[in-house]
């Protein structure tokens, strides 16, 4: 599993992963975001090759250990 503590997340890339986390598309968060696809796309680049992962399976790994770290914090609003 994939530590979410030895990787530097920015406030935009959580924004991106929780919205990933949520069964968006790219397009669909950058449209929540107010930025590109392409914007986007570079968040996640960036942020898996910082977890050093550049296999498609490691990527679902990132995406469950945000998901789990969520579900751990108490009820907050999603964001809109």
């Amino acid at each position: 599993m994939v530590n979410l503590q030895d990787i530097k997340i920015t406030a935009r890339d959580e924004q991106v992963l929780k919205l990933l986390v949520q069964g968006c598309s790219n397009k669909e968060i950058a449209s929540h975001l107010h930025i590109s696809p392409r914007t986007v796309k570079q968040h996640l680049r960036t942020l898996f090759l910082r977890a050093g992962i550049r296999d498609g399976r490691k990527r679902v790994k990132l995406a469950t250990a945000m998901f789990q770290k969520e579900q751990m914090k108490s009820c907050r609003p999603a964001i809109d």
